[in-house]
This record gives C-alpha cells, sequence and structure tokens, in this order.
C-alpha cells in the first residue's frame, strides 16, 4: 500500500497527483494517479474532486482524469518561456514551410532538453518529440547543441554517463560525446544523423538573447538522406531571425480606447 510521508502538505500531495502524469499521458485513472503518486486511493481520490471543482484536473466520459483548462490556462500565461515561443513561432512557421518536415523549439531542463514547441507536417519523417517532452542530451541534435554552450560541470556530468543508446550511430562513449561537443561549438551546430532513429535526422542551431547567451534550440527533423545538410543554410538564417527578434520584440497589441468615466 502506497505511504506518504508524515507532516507532507496537503500542496505537496496536490503536486504529487499533477505530477503523476508523463509526457504521454493524456487521462489516468484514479488508481494509476494514486499508484504513481505512492498517495493512499481515498487522499488520491479526495484531492482529484477538489482539483476538479476547481478547474485544475477534468473528468472524462470515462470518468478518467485530466488535466484542466484552467491549468493549462494559467501556465501557458505564466510561462517563463512565452517570451522565446512568441518570437520564434513565425519564423518557424516559415522554415517549417521550406522544410516540410518537423521543426522544433528546444530549451536546457536538468539534463534533458525540454521541446516547447513542434511544427509537424503529414508525412513528414518518424520523430519522437511532442511539446512537453523530453530527450537526452548526448542522443539529440537540440540536446548536444545545448549542451555545447552549457557550463563546464554539467558537460562533464553529462559525459560521465550513462550515455544510453537508441540506434548504433547514438553517441555512447565519453570520448565521443566530448569530441562532439567541440565539433558543435567550432561549426555553430549540431548535426546527428540516425542517433534517434535510423530513417531521421536532427539539425539543431543556438538561439541566442540580447548578451549571447545560448537560450533555446531551434531544430529540424528530416530524412536521413543526402539533402539534408541542404538545410543547414536556412535553419541558421531561422535561429538569427528568432535572436533578433528577442533583441527586437514586437511592440503590444494595443488594446481598445479607454473610456473617461469623469463627467
Amino acid at each position: 500500500m502506497p505511504r506518504t510521508q508524515a507532516g507532507e502538505s496537503v500542496l505537496s500531495r496536490a503536486v504529487r497527483i499533477v505530477e503523476a502524469f508523463g509526457a504521454g499521458d493524456t487521462a489516468l485513472s484514479v488508481t494509476e494517479i494514486s499508484h504513481r503518486s505512492g498517495l493512499h486511493l481515498a487522499t488520491a481520490s479526495r484531492l482529484i474532486e477538489e482539483l476538479t471543482k476547481l478547474g485544475w484536473l477534468e473528468r472524462d466520459k470515462e470518468r478518467k482524469v485530466r488535466i484542466g483548462v484552467r491549468m493549462w490556462e494559467v501556465v501557458s500565461r505564466a510561462s517563463p518561456t512565452l517570451s522565446l515561443r512568441e518570437a520564434a513561432m513565425p519564423v518557424m512557421e516559415d522554415l517549417h514551410a521550406i522544410v516540410g518536415h518537423h521543426t522544433q523549439l528546444g530549451v536546457l531542463e536538468g539534463d534533458d532538453v525540454l521541446f516547447i514547441e513542434r511544427l509537424t507536417a503529414p508525412g513528414a519523417v518518424i520523430n519522437y518529440t511532442r511539446v512537453a517532452s523530453r530527450l537526452a542530451l548526448h542522443a539529440s541534435s537540440s540536446g548536444l547543441l545545448l549542451l555545447a554552450y552549457a557550463p563546464a560541470e554539467q558537460q562533464e556530468r553529462v559525459i560521465a554517463g550513462p550515455l544510453e543508446g537508441f540506434t548504433e550511430n547514438t553517441i555512447r562513449t565519453p570520448s565521443g560525446l566530448r569530441a562532439a561537443l567541440a565539433q558543435v561549438r567550432q561549426q555553430g551546430y549540431a548535426f546527428l544523423a540516425g542517433h534517434i532513429h535510423p530513417e531521421a535526422t536532427g539539425i539543431a542551431v543556438p538561439v541566442r538573447d540580447p548578451m549571447g547567451k545560448v537560450i533555446a534550440a531551434l531544430a529540424v527533423i528530416v530524412p536521413n538522406d543526402a539533402a539534408a545538410k541542404s538545410r543547414i543554410a536556412v535553419l541558421q538564417a531561422a535561429s538569427g531571425a528568432v535572436s533578433r527578434a528577442m533583441e527586437y520584440p514586437a511592440p503590444p497589441i494595443a488594446g481598445p480606447p479607454r473610456k473617461n468615466i469623469n463627467h
């Protein structure tokens, strides 16, 4: 039977319920949430009902639990990546129209790359990423790009492993990863052919803030063929456009004029 820590706050338990949802989960049963969160079934059920009344969770037709619209609204509005996403989306849409495959934006989160935006198309090459999903830094083009510009102590921690293999091309050794990071810094982009899936090539370039710090990776996932490298130039131009948009953001859209209440 699941056990909770003595004296744990209600807020901590509510957070455990929300964190029970994994990257691929759209709906979970109360029993699944109880098991994943480590909360007693009765406790989980009571907290789920309270969160549902507040709009943070929702129930579907089968009475399974989903993340609520209210939670999505608050998180989207207060997201620390909001300005980055707003600067990147117009450029990503243009890039996506040119490339015709997956275009995505990732940021460094712990020892993973977290994808905050993604555009795809019917018939595009296979791609495992989704918005709010993560990949290992050493195996993905976005991750390798971000790791190349990460603090030295984080680089050494990831280099020390373990380095999970996804295909025969995935970087699996400390020496191989160290050499790959140096190559990224030298050429200014990450190019990984068949490292996550044999049929796909990931290409990532840096997005910089006004101080020149790398804050994100703009990437495309294209077929693993001879044409893949031809996408590098347009991707670099796109990342430059996003970086400039971060430096000179578009002015806010003016709202309707305020009424004069003085008579």
